[in-house]
C-alpha cells in the first residue's frame, strides 16, 4: 500500500487530497464510462485561501453520456454524480466536459 508521503513524492508535493481525487476519479467512472477522464487536485493553487486549498478540483471528462446535452445539462449530471461530496470534501469543482471525437476548447481531440 502506498502512503501519502509517495503520492506527494510522485507529484512533486501537489496532490493534496489523493483520497479524495481517487473518489471522484471512482464515482465519475462508474456513472459515466467515460473514454478520458483527469481528476486534478487544485488546492495548491488556492493556499492561503479559506481552507487552504483544501478540496479544490478540475474534472475534464470526455463520454458519450453528454450527448444532445446542454453545458448546463451536463455539468448538473457531474454534480449529481458527486452530489453528496459536494461541500464535504469538496469545495470547488471546474468542469471541462467533452464527447469522443471532438474537440475541446483547448483545441485537442478528446
Amino acid at each position: 500500500m502506498r502512503s501519502i508521503f509517495h503520492e506527494l513524492a510522485d507529484t512533486g508535493g501537489l496532490r493534496l487530497n489523493a483520497p479524495m481525487t481517487e473518489t471522484i476519479r471512482a464515482r465519475l467512472q462508474q456513472t459515466f464510462a467515460p473514454t478520458a477522464l483527469d481528476v486534478i487536485d487544485e488546492g495548491h493553487l488556492h493556499i492561503g485561501h479559506a481552507g487552504e486549498g483544501s478540496g479544490h478540483f478540475r474534472v475534464r471528462i470526455t463520454s458519450v453520456a453528454f450527448a444532445g446535452k446542454t453545458r448546463v445539462q451536463q455539468h448538473r449530471l457531474v454534480y449529481g454524480a458527486l452530489g453528496d461530496l459536494m461541500g464535504h470534501g469538496i469545495h470547488a469543482l471546474a468542469i471541462e466536459v467533452g464527447l469522443p471525437g471532438t474537440r475541446s476548447t483547448k483545441n485537442s481531440l478528446v
